[in-house]
């Protein structure tokens, strides 16, 4: 796949005490610029998050950067390949978190949850159950729009908006879970990561994160027991599982999942609306009709 694509696109994520965040800043930034690199890297107390994308060398040029810091020196990075430049511009960016939960009990780097590699987890999925017998289910951590473009089969979703919404969720089907070995997923690992170890913290005993996420999983062992695509935050709009883009696009204006199909309806203007901005629209219209 490399030789017929320009563009090298990497993601990669570490969990590391990290507090010289606003020294740091500066030096991603300027060597990205020099590199002619784009993407957006979040640098936050509890470690690093980036989504990169630019030639070979460049791309290889600062990684072996980012590993001169011990810190980062055994961080795993996921690729995938593109034609075009997937992102418009280079951000580097101080947060609080690499992904918000509000929760700072959850503290990856002090100890993570047991973690399924993709292999692994498709053999389980093969033969319906763990290796000590359990029933293994999936447990899709992304937000719903994400989960509506592509997810594990029969896998459980609770249609979240946002991933803070995630504890209170888990929650309330705690129940439906006990007795079963779960695995948290999403794209890349981090999500699944903090949600595994607040499972853990709040008493499910049997919880895995997939290692990797399902671009890891993807590149392991293809598409066994997934279905349809996966969403990535750029142009690309979504991965099939030879970890290729695919026609599916997102919409501008409501960022609503605009399928293949949905794109040749009169009601989608490519950067201006979609069917689904249409059907919002006269939703809104029928609830001000019956408020007046």
């Amino acid at each position: 796949m490399q030789s017929s694509y320009n563009y090298v696109n990497i993601a990669a994520y570490k969990f590391i005490s990290f507090n010289d965040t606003v020294e740091k800043r500066p030096q991603f930034q300027a060597l990205c610029k020099q590199l002619e690199l784009k993407g957006t890297i979040l640098l936050t107390p509890e470690g690093i998050n980036l989504f990169l994308a630019g030639l070979r060398e460049p791309v290889d040029r600062f990684l072996e950067w980012l590993r001169s810091d011990a810190r980062f020196a055994d961080i795993q990075v996921k690729e995938s390949y593109s034609e075009e430049q997937p992102f418009n511009r280079m951000l580097v960016k101080l947060k609080r978190e690499i992904i918000t939960m509000n929760n700072p009990l959850i503290q990856p780097e002090k100890g993570r949850a047991p973690a399924v590699e993709p292999a692994t987890l498709k053999r389980w999925l093969d033969q319906g159950h763990d290796d000590s017998g359990k029933p293994v289910v999936m447990l899709d951590t992304r937000n719903a729009f994400e989960v509506d473009v592509g997810s594990f089969d029969d896998t459980i979703d609770y249609r979240i908006d946002k991933f803070s919404e995630f504890p209170e969720a888990v929650a309330q089907h705690k129940d439906a879970l006990a007795g079963k070995t779960v695995v948290t997923f999403c794209t890349g690992g981090i999500r699944c990561e903090k949600a595994a170890i607040h499972m853990q913290n709040v008493g499910f005993d049997s919880v895995y994160q997939l290692d990797g996420g399902i671009l890891k999983y993807f590149e392991d062992v293809g598409g066994a027991h997934y279905t349809g695509d996966c969403f990535v935050f750029d142009r690309r709009t979504a991965l099939n599982p030879k970890l290729e883009p695919t026609p599916t696009v997102q919409c501008y204006a409501c960022r609503a999942i605009v399928t293949p199909r949905e794109q040749i309806s009169p009601l989608y203007v490519y950067g201006v609306s979609c069917p689904h901005c249409a059907s919002m629209a006269a939703n809104a219209n029928e609830a001000a009709s019956k408020a007046a």
